[in-house]
């Protein structure tokens, strides 16, 4: 698209992006694994270390492990551990990546549909080393957000191209991308309405706004739904199995548990904290704990989100970009911002992956092209667009280096956060994993100070405990984190290893059992339940799940 030198300034505009995202994101090829999920996607599970072996692309098919289904994602890891084992720098230099691929593309995409290179730059630069996009590339765990990106990247470039053109093989490759997004994480479900808005503007295939670049035939917007009907009977799939996946790990909040207007209060204020994070990140954090908001605060959330969405609904036919970004930020956000509640976190900077690409556009395409024009003005706005591009890889530059382990990164979390349960329960673990037990006691019990029906602290705090020598202590904790979260197999397995050192063996074992039944791939259990059956004199089964344990063993040292 373009002259040669057109096309010239693009590739460089691309190299420039690549290095100054791996400028930004060089510390994170030195960062370890972390102790919050790395484990369940990675450094815990058979099924990817074991590599892309055809029992384990089978399981990547059919499980819903850590509440999702998401078998793209699971591929994705394995084949990092097919490739580099258990190097944590190969996976994170995968993420960044694929972090560099997404910004490319995303350059090359809006250019196309606009033909406005530098205001296209501008967008995929913010969106390459913005704070908020750190904790998606930084955490070995968010590979499922920006995979899934360049899926949506993929398929938003297909429909630019099938628009252009539109054929059968075309329409079918964007179909293709879109679901291989679904199947990487499920939050591009909004795709279809993305697509809806870049058909509005700057596509120019309605009646209402003619298209930036070529000629596209407008088209009525009933048409346009049903061009879009594939793509919104595989967004209702994949809420159906992602909702299925979630219920069944125990991972969507009820009502009884989180009534219907605090989920709605608190979507409204997210909305106004994405914005304000977006605009000043500071204070990042892993975690935000969910709070019950003030009304006073709701309503003046509620108020700006209206003030905006006014604003930009009576621009939409001069400047209609700000009615494309504002929609798509609100629309992308939607999956993520709590009304089904997944887990106890208020926000989280990964939702923003995407969506903060509508605000982006905004802020870029507001930029009035007269600016480009007179060189005064073009070397004032290129001053303000450096400066700004400098203070975010700056921001973010620093925000990588808290991802670099876990205790730096929960040690931040408080920091930056109060009544922060999961970073003490986080940085307890690590205390305790590191042989610090009365200082990760310490922060366990604060844990359940502020948040007592905490099963995961109940569990940990049980750990710590028995490694103090405090065996009755620990027996109470373990089996409060039962009658919370019945199905906690690291629970039942250390309720088992603790009943043993009291010498309690046939409950033990019963335990151990309950352990395997809920995780079957268990080794510890395995080897423990192995050595509680041959202290009670059953040999062969003891046999059996010792060399059980060994096998799985064998398969977490690949």
């Amino acid at each position: 698209m373009g002259t040669p030198r057109q096309r010239q300034q693009a590739i460089v505009i691309c190299v420039c992006l690549a290095v100054l995202i791996t400028a930004v994101y060089w510390p994170v090829l030195h960062a370890g694994f972390l102790t919050y999920d790395d484990d369940l996607y990675v450094t815990a599970n058979p099924h990817v270390l074991g590599g892309l072996t055809i029992r384990d692309v089978m399981w990547a098919f059919t499980a819903y492990h850590a509440a999702n289904w998401h078998p793209l994602t699971w591929l994705s890891h394995a084949l990092d551990c097919e490739c580099f084992g258990r190097n944590a720098g190969g996976h994170h230099a995968v993420s960044v990546l694929l972090h560099v691929a997404n910004t490319v593309l995303l350059f090359w995409v809006l250019r196309r549909m606009t033909g406005a290179t530098w205001w296209s730059a501008g967008v995929a630069a913010l969106f390459g080393v913005h704070p908020l996009d750190v904790e998606s590339v930084a955490w070995v765990a968010e590979r499922k957000t920006v995979l899934s990106g360049l899926f949506w990247m993929l398929a938003m470039w297909g429909y630019v191209r099938y628009v252009e053109r539109p054929t059968r093989g075309r329409y079918a490759a964007v179909v293709g991308w879109y679901a291989m997004g679904l199947m990487a994480k499920p939050m591009v479900v909004t795709l279809p309405f993305v697509l809806l808005l870049l058909d509005y503007w700057p596509l120019g295939r309605t009646r209402w706004v003619p298209s930036v670049v070529g000629n596209n035939a407008p088209l009525r917007f009933g048409e346009l739904v049903r061009e879009k009907l594939p793509f919104f009977a595989l967004a209702a799939v994949s809420c159906g199995v992602t909702i299925w996946a979630q219920h069944s790990a125990g991972a969507i909040n009820s009502l009884e548990r989180l009534s219907l207007g605090a989920r709605m209060a608190n979507a409204v204020v997210s909305y106004v904290r994405y914005m304000e994070k977006a605009v000043w990140p500071s204070g990042l954090a892993v975690f935000y704990p969910f709070r019950v908001w003030r009304p006073r605060a709701v309503i003046v959330a509620g108020a700006i989100l209206a003030a905006v969405s006014c604003t930009v609904i009576r621009k939409a036919r001069r400047q209609p970009h700000l009615a494309v970004g504002w929609f798509w930020f609100l629309g992308a956000l939607v999956p993520a911002i709590g009304l089904v509640q997944v887990g106890s976190q208020s926000m989280a900077d990964r939702y923003t992956y995407l969506p903060l690409i509508g605000l982006f556009i905004m802020l870029c395409w507001s930029v009035p092209s007269r600016a480009m024009e007179r060189w005064h003005l073009k070397a004032i706005t290129c001053v303000a667009a450096a400066a700004v591009l400098a203070v975010c890889a700056a921001l973010s530059r620093v925000q990588v280096e808290y991802w670099r382990d876990s205790e730096t990164l929960f040690r931040r979390a408080l920091d930056v956060t109060r009544d922060n349960w999961v970073a003490h329960d986080g940085l307890g673990v690590v205390l305790e994993q590191t042989g610090r037990i009365s200082e990760a006691i310490g922060h366990l019990e604060q844990a359940l100070r502020i948040k007592p029906d905490f099963a995961e602290a109940h569990c940990n705090l049980g750990i710590a405990l028995g490694q103090a020598g405090r065996i009755p202590e620990a027996i109470g904790h373990l089996e409060q984190a039962l009658r919370i979260k019945p199905d906690f197999a690291e629970a039942h397995y250390n309720l088992g290893v603790a009943l043993m050192a009291s010498g309690r063996i046939p409950e033990a074992i019963e335990h151990y059992q309950q352990a395997l039944r809920i995780k079957p791939d268990y080794a510890e259990a395995h080897y423990n339940l192995g050595v509680a059956l041959g202290q009670a004199g059953r040999i062969p089964e003891a046999i059996g799940h010792l060399e059980q344990a060994l096998r799985i063993r064998a398969c977490l040292k690949k």
